[in-house]
């Protein structure tokens, strides 16, 4: 049996857990939704895990990106860097939670302080557990450097976590826009985000570029929210998927972007950092293609296996995403380190072959990772509260703007030595103490409405 299949691979209480939660689902959930998440996830994680290079020799470790000196690899990017379909997925589960919170005379306040709940947990843990790992590191006698270095590269997840806290707190302004104006919402960003590009591009205009990271996400998670309440037709997708590739080709093989959706050293234009049109087109594609196969998913999912692995990776979407970083960097000192992985030339027939061990570790990693932090997300949750009032709303929202200009400052700190904690010591403090309000908020307001069996987390 499938389900056995999948309960063999997971600790009995969990698997038990899982299997009551997949059993209580409700009949009008789309199971399809929760499925494209964890698919992004997990192709983000993959993605990040082949793309590195690691060598170990006389010098110490040195490591690059594959995508440098392997040309070949870039259009696999197209496959991988599936983080547009992330925010395709999270436009529809913000739609569908806010609607059926304020459905049920729940408030926009108390909607932002359950929703941020969730990413704020894992995230609070792995900059702590971060923060420790680099002080007994430092004590231990490991080199600043080194110790700066494997931090910086543990926090690359917070890029794209910052944007999509930013845009879970606009969700509910956006999504009253999205009721008035549909479709035309996204295609007024995409415009945007095309001026942004011929600003930076063709004329040079500095810093300008830094809108798209808003102007980009916003697009696709609008999209989202046409999907969620049917103003994006299913006979879209076939289109959608069609021009989004031509549109991917003339942009890339034929125009001014470069064909690698991952960004990489020496490259003069990057489709990530900002964002292009290169990536919205890529968007569309992927969005396209899971449109049609919509209808097919939701099919499969009504088998109790398949459906109860989609839980139990969704239990805990946020700390595979947050960790998968750590794997690698644990997964280089254990195998490289100790000179138990060879290293032959990146490309090589050899290298692609031991790409498949390699991943094999870095998942037994990161599973024991899962299983230490994944309780701090997978921990029951109330209902969303119910906040009455402007200063808490002010308040709610201040504290998320901090989160997020602290975590953007840690982020951004580059692989320097940042003393014992390994981090932007001022930022790092600026975190916790918004992330401690938002827990005060969710305290002091305590939840009086139950949690919606059908929405989406």
């Amino acid at each position: 049996m499938a389900e056995g299949r999948v309960l063999r691979f997971l600790p009995v209480r969990l698997a038990r857990r899982m299997r009551l939660l997949a059993e209580r689902t409700p009949a009008r959930r789309d199971r399809y939704v929760d499925l494209l998440r964890a698919v992004a996830i997990t192709l983000v994680v993959a993605g990040h895990w082949l793309v590195v290079s690691v060598t170990h020799g006389p010098s110490g470790f040195a490591g690059g990106s594959v995508l440098e000196t392997v040309p070949w690899t870039r259009p696999l990017t197209w496959v991988f860097q599936v983080m547009p379909l992330f925010f395709l997925v999270g436009g529809y589960a913000n739609a569908a939670s806010l609607t059926a919170h304020l459905r049920r005379g729940g408030d926009l306040t108390g909607w932002l302080l359950g929703r941020t709940a969730r990413l704020v947990r894992p995230t609070t843990a792995l900059l702590c557990a971060l923060a420790v790992a680099a002080g007994v590191a430092t004590l231990a006698g490991v080199a600043p450097s080194l110790v700066g270095l494997a931090v910086w590269l543990a926090m690359i997840p917070l890029w794209f976590l910052v944007v999509y806290i930013v845009v879970v707190v606009l969700t509910p302004p956006m999504h009253a826009l999205h009721r008035r104006a549909g479709l035309a919402v996204p295609v007024v960003l995409v415009v945007l985000a095309g001026a942004v590009d011929l600003a930076r591009l063709g004329f040079g205009v500095p810093y300008v570029g830094y809108a798209n990271y808003l102007l980009v996400w916003l697009a696709v998670h609008q999209v989202g929210f046409a999907w969620q309440d049917g103003s994006l037709p299913a006979r879209a997708a076939g289109p959608m998927a069609v021009l989004g590739a031509a549109a991917l080709v003339a942009l890339t093989v034929a125009g001014p972007y470069p064909v690698s959706m991952v960004g990489f050293a020496g490259q003069e234009v990057d489709n990530t950092a900002p964002p292009t049109l290169a990536l919205l087109a890529l968007a569309a594609t992927h969005a396209g293609i899971a449109l049609w196969l919509h209808d097919r998913g939701n099919r499969w999912l009504r088998r109790p296996g398949p459906w109860t692995l989609v839980v139990t990776v969704n239990s805990v979407i946020m700390t595979l995403f947050l960790w998968h970083m750590t794997a690698l960097i644990i997964g280089a000192l254990a195998l490289h380190g100790t000179d138990l992985m060879p290293q032959p030339a990146p490309g090589s027939l050899p290298w692609v072959l031991l790409r498949i061990p390699w991943l094999i570790c870095l998942a037994v990693i990161l599973a024991v990772l899962v299983a230490v932090f994944g309780g701090v997300e997978r921990r029951t949750r109330p209902g969303p509260p119910v906040v009455r009032g402007t200063a808490p709303a002010l308040l709610t929202v201040g504290s998320a703007t901090a989160m997020v200009a602290a975590l953007l400052a840690i982020a951004a700190a580059g692989p320097v030595p940042r003393g014992l904690t390994g981090l932007h010591l001022a930022a790092f403090a600026a975190y916790l103490t918004g992330a401690a309000l938002l827990a005060l908020l969710r305290t002091r307001y305590r939840p009086s409405l139950p949690p919606p069996g059908g929405r989406h987390g």
